[in-house]
């Protein structure tokens, strides 16, 4: 019973192994599986079968033949091993040892001199020899056909075959089998020149692809790097010389007394709460998340894969109508289980389902092909990727996120979000609306000050200063305050910039 839950549980071992791989890593192990196949195949066939014509020829073709049938055992486990590494150099993985050849080179020498040693005993019938012949140098060309040009491999067969046909003459065979095993041999040669070569020749394409794909994909995000650092040099590269220029101007003002010091640092303070507004409105474009565009990027990502995906209950783009808050959350879901999909299991279909009732959106997305993995299980930092940083975003709106397996090799993503949401935009958090002094006009994000915008739970004095809190200070003695809002820096002549 223990032997049968061994074996059970190495099947499932073996099932859940070849789940976990990629497309192109089942291919790539099909293949060479199907190369080493073809050496025992034929070993069992071309090798075996025709060595029962010896069984009743006495005892010396007895021994050779079942000497030359294990030499070609040991000849066929070492081509087995010698394959993947072959592979591996062909498509310029990993260089081959030539040391490796070695032995199977020595092996086939064997092979050759028993099966004339077998021929030359009269152990053989004449209708078995060109089938024997055929399978002798199948297990050594298999792996050498990967590491030679085509060109060479072809000369190399028939100067072996010349060789090995020119020695059965030496032993007394002429006529119809002579002449069979040199065509059966370079059959063979053809043979296993056209089904290896191209094989390789298309693992290599296949695995030059891949690697083409996540250079792309490298690039891609370096390009976006590339984008946002030039967007944030955009914003501050200007505003931060002028308030360079405008520091220094200030502190050589002071040095002489000169009160109008205090409007150059109050314009230094404006510049400084625009471009934090203007940084915070470059990271919230940056971050946000729109749902009619992550469906429309998911599907076509997707069936781009060779995965059909049905998307129902978001028509047109205005999608489903709820809060913009509600919809970045949605959309943010979307991205990271479409981009995990593509990363886990072998899913064939992927079905978005959305769906409002009174107070909530409800977002399903159900995949096969899942396995045993967790296709949301690809990064657990609160930034945004991975299902802890999915439940984060849901969870700043009052909404919940569940993932787990479906049934049927199913896997099935629910996430929840209540259309009365009150918590921040997964985009980055706004700034509280502050206090108003009089004749003074709100800026973006609620934040007001004299000629420009003050930090949440600041207010503005007449002189042009701020406090924390909301107090309002004093102007400082002696000093004038400013009649009128400092021009903005655009509006500066060019030499007090």
């Amino acid at each position: 019973m223990k032997g049968l839950r061994g074996v059970i549980g190495r099947v499932r071992g073996w099932r859940r192994g070849w789940h976990e791989r990629s497309k192109l890593q089942r291919i790539d192990l099909y293949t060479r599986a199907t190369l080493c196949s073809m050496v025992w195949l034929f070993l069992l066939t071309w090798g075996f079968l025709p060595l029962g014509t010896a069984l009743d020829r006495g005892a010396w073709p007895v021994a050779i033949g079942a000497a030359l049938f294990a030499v070609n055992v040991a000849q066929s486990v070492l081509s087995t091993v010698n394959v993947r590494p072959a592979f591996d150099h062909y498509r310029g993985a990993e260089p081959f040892a030539r040391r490796r050849l070695r032995l199977p080179a020595v092996l086939l020498v064997a092979l050759s001199g028993l099966l004339i040693a077998l021929v030359a005993v009269d152990g053989l019938d004449d209708r078995a020899l060109p089938v024997l012949a055929m399978d002798v140098p199948v297990a050594f060309a298999i792996p050498y056909a990967l590491l030679v040009p085509a060109r060479r491999f072809l000369l190399h067969a028939a100067a072996y075959i010349a060789a090995f046909v020119a020695l059965l003459a030496a032993f007394g065979q002429a006529g119809t089998p002579l002449l069979g095993t040199a065509l059966t041999m370079a059959l063979a040669a053809v043979l296993v020149l056209g089904s290896v070569r191209p094989s390789g020749w298309s693992l290599s394409v296949m695995w030059q692809a891949e690697e083409a794909r996540d250079m792309q994909a490298r690039l891609a995000v370096a390009e976006e790097r590339l984008r946002f650092g030039r967007d944030m040099h955009d914003v501050l590269g200007r505003n931060l010389s002028v308030i360079a220029l405008k520091s220094e101007l200030a502190v050589e003002l002071a040095q002489r007394g000169n009160p109008a010091a205090v409007d150059q640092m109050v314009e230094v303070q404006r510049i400084a709460r625009a471009s934090q507004q203007e940084v915070r409105d470059v990271v919230r474009g940056y971050r946000e998340a729109d749902l009619p565009t992550e469906l429309m990027g998911a599907r076509g990502v997707l069936q781009a894969a060779g995965i059909s995906v049905t998307v129902e209950g978001a028509d047109g783009p205005a999608g489903i109508g709820a809060p913009a808050a509600v919809q970045a959350a949605l959309g943010w879901v979307v991205r990271e289980t479409a981009t995990n999909v593509l990363r886990h299991g072998d899913p064939r279909h992927c079905s978005i389902r959305l769906a409002r009732t009174r107070d909530a959106v409800v977002l399903e997305v159900e995949n096969d092909g899942a396995g045993t993995t967790d296709p949301l299980d690809g990064g657990g930092d609160s930034g945004g990727s991975g299902l802890a940083g999915l439940r984060e975003r849901l969870g700043a709106l009052g909404g919940t996120l569940t993932a787990g397996p479906a049934g049927d090799d199913l896997f099935r993503v629910t996430a929840t979000v209540p259309l009365t949401a009150s918590g921040p935009a997964p985009g980055g958090p706004t700034t509280p609306a502050g206090p108003t002094a009089p004749g003074e006009h709100p800026a973006p994000g609620g934040n007001t000050a004299a000629g420009g915008n003050t930090n949440p739970g600041e207010s503005t004095t007449p002189g042009g200063t701020t406090t924390p809190g909301g107090s309002t200070a004093p102007a400082p003695a002696g000093r004038a305050a400013p009649s009128a809002p400092s021009p903005a820096p655009s509006d500066l002549p060019e030499e007090q910039r």
